[in-house]
């Protein structure tokens, strides 16, 4: 699978990344870029998004934007709104999390720091084949 890691942290997406492609042996690009999401998910080579909600400097079209501005947008475009799309978060009220995964159009919500990337491989699995998960919410511990 061919997956689109969206997180400002780089020493925290890299490790992210080694991880998922070592346990799942997926393809993942790292980036923290607006522009980067939008070519990567137009390009047709991306397969599923895993995006932070908090995305401090990135920017869109001269606005500062969050995972989930990104999100919405992505799931709102013709070319991309086929694309699963994971929010991540270090936040873990139950309230804001629902309100998060409907602002965003996302698919999921999953809280970090990720402590079980076999549940979380599994979860990305699903989604990434169709299953769906629409709303799911989960803590990644």
């Amino acid at each position: 699978m061919n997956i689109l890691l969206v997180e400002d942290d780089y020493l925290l997406g890299r490790s992210t990344a080694k991880l998922l492609e070592k346990l799942g042996d997926h393809r993942v690009r790292l980036t923290h870029k607006a522009a980067d999401v939008f070519k990567h998910c137009q390009s047709g080579a991306i397969d599923l998004v895993i995006m932070d909600v908090n995305l401090p400097g990135t920017f869109w079209q001269g606005e500062e934007v969050s995972g989930v501005d990104l999100s919405r947008l992505l799931k709102t475009h013709a070319k991309t709104a086929h694309l699963p799309v994971v929010l991540l978060t270090a936040h873990s009220m139950n309230a804001d999390q629902a309100r998060l995964v409907r602002n965003a159009h996302a698919d999921c919500l999953c809280t970090k720091p990720i402590e079980d990337y076999e549940a979380f491989l599994a979860l990305l699995m699903q989604m990434q084949s169709g299953g769906g998960a629409h709303g799911l919410t989960m803590s990644a511990s």
